[in-house]
């Protein structure tokens, strides 16, 4: 068996609509010349439709030359649990590690390459290896700032990431009849959907509570402070089998 490696990177970090995506991609390191033909780079570097042709090519080839694929889409509801107690890098070791699995079941990855979320790209890198266990003790992990940019593998699995969560956007302003924008609190097209989706008794399910753009928002219209997302009556203390298993 050759060296396979696992590339992994997210998109909708610092988003306040919709989920956070991380993708993991694993490929035989002989393969990695097919992603430069293909055009594969970092997918802030790329317009959309590069990016869904891109996309397209990879989970092609993820069939026709058996790569490993894994995509999980995290709802803001997961989000904003973790955020109850942790931060973004504790959920993003958790769904690093969730996606690498999924792309890698049999544990054949010889090495892992991450585009570090922590400001310190080693402890990133040494906190997503022990969460997924014993198993991978013998797979050599690379965490670095910037991966996306300087890994063409990393690069793709950014394509990909960035692809799905554009997909889910869309989505989101499809079913609720409103331009969110890119959903980030920069956009104003997003500003001014937060604050739509603040006018009702809570807070919209797409909207991550936590997120001082929402909190803002809902604090202006309604006088009065946001509601706990999991203490709603009625509403259960665990969230949806469907958020834990995207």
């Amino acid at each position: 068996m050759g060296v396979i490696q696992v590339g992994v990177d997210e998109a909708g970090r610092g988003s306040v609509i919709g989920p956070l995506v991380v993708c993991a991609l694993g490929v035989p390191l002989e393969d990695r010349e097919i992603l430069s033909e293909i055009g594969a780079d970092d997918s802030k570097k790329l317009s959309r439709k590069m990016r869904t042709k891109i996309h397209n090519e990879i989970v092609s080839l993820t069939k026709s030359r058996k790569w490993g694929l894994g995509v999980i889409i995290c709802p803001p509801s997961r989000i904003d649990r973790v955020m109850q107690s942790d931060n973004l890098n504790y959920l993003e070791v958790e769904l690093f590690a969730e996606a690498i699995w999924s792309a890698d079941g049999d544990n054949l990855a010889t090495e892992i390459l991450l585009d570090a979320c922590d400001i310190n790209a080693e402890r990133f890198g040494e906190a997503v290896s022990e969460k997924l266990g014993c198993n991978w003790t013998n797979c050599n992990f690379r965490s670095e700032h910037g991966m996306d940019s300087s890994d063409v593998l990393v690069g793709a699995a950014s394509v990909v990431a960035k692809h799905v969560r554009d997909s889910e956007i869309e989505k989101i302003s499809k079913s609720l009849g409103i331009d969110v924008g890119s959903g980030y609190p920069s956009d104003p097209r997003a500003q001014r959907a937060v604050i739509e989706l603040c006018g009702e008794e809570r807070p919209h399910d797409c909207l991550r509570w936590s997120w001082s753009t929402v909190v803002s928002a809902w604090n202006r219209q309604r006088r009065r402070p946001i509601p706990e997302r999991f203490a709603v009556p009625g509403e259960s203390s665990q969230s949806a089998l469907d958020d834990w298993n995207q």
